[in-house]
């Protein structure tokens, strides 16, 4: 079994830091991110309220799930970015950051003073994140945008479904993933370039362009054929056998994508005929004869329950699976082998499971997690640590409201 973490080794980006002005989701999961990796992250959240996703139940001892989901790791401090003086500790802040992140609408940032251009006067290797939507540039710019949006748009609901139901948006937030994921990539890349030129860069990323992207396959057979593809449900639109398939107690799943895997499952099933049948023996022929083909296959497979195909596809060595609801996911063996998930602990709030990145070095995940932070818990100890700010001066801001602190905000709940 394979140690869940390193208690030493913090990650290949300690010592980099990240101002994180982005709420929800597209945003904080990069961030998150980032902190697995061993980056500091400085969560910047509005005063009253903090991130939307704090109000959002379930809660565990007063904090959302969500916002437990993607700000662990993570310090957290409350500033009025409208006011003048909120502003400058955030361009401050800037101006010793290595990397700005944020997923606002475009032109927001730079209303507040706080675009590109405005911070990178002050920081010349400043690594600079936008995501949005649909980017500045797009006929859709100011439009708000949300996961489903942006999966409606992709195309990607269209064929996430069984072939004559509804059109359904996929079950994890995709559009609003995939714009974190690849701001990754833009960050990391970034990070390196700016390691020979010295330079920082401006790293634009749309949630739209994102799930474009993801689309593989779908897109060159609409380009090969000029064809939208179908919904197909569980199977794949070139590849038969694949998807899931009815037991006597279920359902399994198998994916045949070589003609060996194929061989080995037309002998699972008891039925080497099927190899040397014409209508079978080759990708297109089981494509072409996909409704000859499956109803043999659901026919034979009925006929014994899940457990016995489980073993016997095993034995055969026929791509599996059973299909596990989220709480059988997380509770199987391979978690706990890779150390997935850790349970962390809050001062305040207790103690709290949390899914660890899945990144690892060495065998090993870098350092143990850390349980996400109140609204403006970190407020008054970065700005005396990180800006300097004298007790007196961080008590005056808090008076006046220009930022928050653990006495100064008010429980989300």
């Amino acid at each position: 079994m394979t140690e869940p973490h390193d208690t030493t080794y913090r990650g290949p980006l300690a010592g980099i830091k990240v101002l994180d002005f982005s709420r929800i989701l597209s945003g904080p999961y990069a961030s998150m991110v980032l902190a697995d990796l061993g980056a500091e992250i400085i969560k910047v959240e509005p005063i009253e309220k903090g991130d939307e996703t704090r109000n959002f139940p379930p809660f565990k001892g007063g904090m959302s799930h969500y916002y437990i989901a993607l700000n662990r790791c993570k310090k957290s401090i409350a500033l009025d970015l409208k006011s003048p003086e909120g502003a400058q500790i955030a361009r401050e802040l800037a101006a010793q950051s290595d990397i700005v992140l944020e997923n606002f609408r475009p032109g927001v940032m730079d209303r507040l003073g706080l675009g590109y251009d405005a911070l990178k006067a002050d920081n010349k290797g400043l690594i600079y994140c936008s995501i949005t939507g649909f980017g500045k540039d797009s006929p859709h710019g100011d439009k708000p945008a949300f996961d489903i949006v942006a999966q409606a748009l992709s195309g990607i609901m269209s064929v996430n479904c069984e072939p004559g139901q509804a059109p359904n948006k996929l079950g994890i937030p995709m559009g609003d993933m995939a714009g974190s994921i690849f701001s990754l990539f833009g960050l990391l890349a970034a990070l390196h370039e700016r390691n020979v030129t010295g330079q920082g860069r401006h790293v634009e990323i749309a949630m739209l362009d994102s799930l474009i992207a993801l689309q593989g396959y779908l897109s060159q057979i609409y380009f090969v054929t000029g064809e939208s593809p179908k919904p197909v449900g569980t199977q794949h639109p070139s590849i038969v056998p694949y998807g899931s398939f009815p037991t006597a107690d279920g359902h399994v799943i198998v994916a045949c994508l070589t003609e060996r895997f194929w061989h080995n499952f037309a002998r699972c099933l008891g039925r080497d005929d099927l190899i040397e049948d014409p209508r079978f023996a080759l990708y297109e022929a089981r494509l072409a004869n996909r409704k000859e083909l499956e109803p043999i296959i659901h026919e034979r497979m009925t006929q014994d329950d899940t457990a016995y195909w489980l073993e016997r596809l095993t034995e055969f060595d026929v791509p599996n699976a059973p299909i596990l609801s989220i709480g059988d996911a997380l509770s199987q063996e391979h978690v706990a082998a890779h150390g997935l998930i850790e349970e962390v602990s809050h001062p305040e709030i207790g103690t709290m499971k949390v899914v660890r990145g899945p990144i690892r070095f060495d065998g090993r995940g870098a350092g143990p997690a850390s349980a996400p932070s109140l609204l403006g818990e970190n407020t008054h100890e970065v700005l005396r640590e990180a800006l300097g700010y004298s007790e007196e001066k961080v008590d005056q801001l808090c008076r006046r409201s220009v930022i928050g602190g653990r006495t100064a905000v008010k429980d989300p709940l």
